[in-house]
């Protein structure tokens, strides 16, 4: 990966996700609950909206509002032009969304929204990787914010979601389990779902489509044998393990990494580098030759020139 630019938040931390606009500029959400705009020519960010809570991951519509996906308050809908923000979905079979975190809008207006996990918090996201129970969800909900159902449960911290450039596939992440699994949207194969991409060297985090139809993943950290080998074991002692003081449990080690996938789950694109001056990434977005990289810690959204050939 060549060196890491920054865009600076003005203050901000933690860009989880990033989402580049109709006018090219880069949309984040940051710790505090705003929402920024991040003009890539200069200048300083510029507030869209304020949630409230802890937005993480974002899609821009056709009509230009922006889906938020909220750690405390769920689906969100925001209107950039006013800052005015209205709940979309807040729970799905008959359950609250736990950790909502990301959306797509299907080319039928139908929503995908990833509910990470029903047993603990964003803030102790790692304690779900350890206890390794299953309990994310991928959400559908109807055009129009209507009825939602659960498509797909049991997945291991359901996270990042992208669309096929031609709509036909959905591809959801499973953090904790290193794999990327893909739902049929349309043809004869609609409702199945299968695996898409297995055995990652990492922890896929946000996901998003190129405008070449590539399917790019953050990698949050590499693998960590400890933490393999601790999923292997009786249930008892991983939730003993997260109880253990923070130095003393596996932990990411500092990296900067995204990986771009071709629509049948082969690598075109493997970019990383030592995590020294931008580390943890937790969002990717392809932009006219750039990559947008977001962090949970970062107080910038990170800036890549996009290797060619």
């Amino acid at each position: 990966m060549p060196p890491v630019g920054r865009l600076p938040l003005g203050g901000g931390t933690g860009p989880e996700d990033v989402r580049v606009d109709a006018r090219g500029h880069v949309l984040t959400g940051v710790a505090d609950g705003r929402i920024l705009s991040l003009d890539p020519s200069g200048g300083g960010p510029r507030i869209v909206a304020d949630t409230g809570g802890r937005p993480l991951g974002l899609c821009p519509l056709p009509d230009g509002g922006l889906l938020v996906c909220d750690a405390e308050r769920g689906l969100l809908r925001v209107e950039p032009g006013s800052g005015r923000v209205r709940t979309v979905l807040r729970e799905a079979g008959g359950r609250p969304l736990g950790l909502c975190s990301n959306v797509v809008a299907a080319p039928d207006g139908a929503l995908y929204v990833t509910d990470a996990s029903s047993r603990f918090p964003l803030r102790h996201w790692m304690a779900d990787l350890l206890e390794h129970s299953g309990t994310g969800r991928l959400v559908r909900c109807e055009p129009g914010g209507g009825r939602a159902e659960v498509v797909l449960d049991g997945l291991h911290f359901a996270n990042g979601v992208a669309l096929a450039p031609d709509g036909s596939f959905l591809v959801v992440a499973e953090t904790g389990a290193y794999r990327l699994r893909r739902l049929w949207l349309t043809g004869p194969r609609a409702g199945r779902h299968e695996v898409f991409a297995d055995g990652l060297p990492g922890f896929p985090d946000n996901l998003s489509t190129s405008p070449g139809g590539l399917i790019w993943v953050a990698l949050v950290a590499p693998r960590q044998p400890a933490l393999d080998l601790l999923h292997r074991t009786h249930p008892a002692l991983r939730r003993a393990v997260w109880s253990l003081p923070e130095a003393l449990r596996p932990g990411p080690r500092a990296t900067a990494w995204v990986m771009a996938l071709d629509p049948s789950g082969h690598p075109v694109h493997d970019l990383q580098r030592p995590g020294r001056e931008f580390r943890m990434v937790t969002g990717v977005c392809e932009h006219e030759g750039r990559l947008y990289l977001g962090s949970l810690v970062e107080g910038a959204v990170g800036v890549v020139g996009l290797p060619q050939g």
